[in-house]
């Protein structure tokens, strides 16, 4: 009788286990950003253009119009994030565990400020960014974004 109480115990113990760990994985979100030619913030867009998401969210970019892609900008994500680059029209997913502020851009229109800012977490806006070597245009609508963000 002793061994059976104890395997009942040890199944429901795993069971709680498993609830547990599947609970927490479907905590993670998904965020969907649209690539378009033209949206609420003018040409070129991002829509939306800055997110907010907790660590271990994903965010995937959608192809809205052809001839765009999502890439991660070099200068302007935390320290050991390993950065990406989406090929020309085609859906990227990204999960982004590492709290930070990540600045994201479309590689063929980011002289035409295609940009956007994903923040994880609660990170505050680290000096520098955004970098102000970025093209004047993507410079100009880094601080609008940030500015509407309260960041």
């Amino acid at each position: 009788m002793r061994s059976l109480a104890r395997t009942l115990f040890l199944s429901f113990v795993s069971a709680q286990s498993l609830l547990v760990a599947s609970t927490a994985a479907t905590r993670a979100g998904t965020v969907d950003v649209q690539m378009l030619n033209r949206g609420a913030q003018g040409s070129m867009v991002f829509e939306p253009d800055f997110v907010q998401i907790a660590p271990g969210d994903t965010v995937t970019f959608r192809v809205g119009h052809k001839s765009h892609n999502a890439a991660s900008i070099a200068t302007m994500v935390p320290e050991g994030f390993a950065g990406f680059t989406g090929k020309i029209n085609e859906e990227i997913s990204i999960t982004f565990d590492q709290p930070g502020l990540y600045g994201i851009k479309c590689s063929p229109h980011y002289t035409m400020g295609m940009v956007m800012v994903i923040r994880v977490g609660d990170a505050a806006r680290p000096e520098g960014f955004p970098d102000p070597s970025v093209p004047p245009a993507s410079l100009k609508r880094f601080e609008e974004i940030l500015a509407r963000s309260g960041l």
